[in-house]
């Protein structure tokens, strides 16, 4: 039996869906989640030392793999740092992003779609190269990478008709 495709959320939904979370360190999660493409448990233990606001990196200390790495801020969460640390508990964000996705985009998502959705965000918006993404997720293997790119129906039939 195939695997099941991951729901994904676009750009357009990420934002539409912040827009709908009161507390600043929830809203923060959840946009470092997609556009830094962060697991759930590297979010919650981001603090503001982690940041280098000087030279626009955070520093992802012991990620997956036991492995550190550094990754460009994007723009969109550039404001939202000063509310670092998030002090909300993995059990918590899982929660309430599961909660809100079904109340606001009528999608059954998990915290971890978000990692998912900003990847195919990078690679087929951003048209950033499967290398640079796999640096940006800390994958070791590109095999890893490619299991995190969901190209939509959309982009097959915006290609095959001449779309942008």
């Amino acid at each position: 039996m195939g695997r099941k495709i991951p729901d994904t959320v676009t750009e357009d939904e990420i934002k539409e869906l912040v827009k709908h979370v009161k507390k600043p360190k929830t809203k923060l999660a959840y946009l470092l989640g997609f556009y830094q493409c962060m697991r759930i448990s590297e979010v919650v233990k981001l603090t503001k030392d982690d940041i280098d606001f000087n030279r626009r990196l955070i520093l992802i200390k012991q990620a997956k793999g036991g492995k550190d790495r550094h990754v460009p801020i994007a723009p969109e969460v550039m404001k939202g740092l000063k509310h670092l640390p998030v002090k909300v508990g993995v059990r918590a964000l899982q929660i309430s992003f599961k909660k809100i996705s079904n109340e606001v985009l009528q999608k059954d998502l998990h915290f971890h779609s978000l990692r998912h959705s900003g990847a195919t965000h990078y690679l087929n918006v951003k048209k950033w190269n499967l290398r640079q993404l796999q640096q940006f997720l800390g994958h070791a293997n590109i095999n890893t990478t490619q299991i995190y790119t969901h190209v939509s129906p959309q982009d097959l039939l915006d290609q095959m008709w001449g779309g942008d």
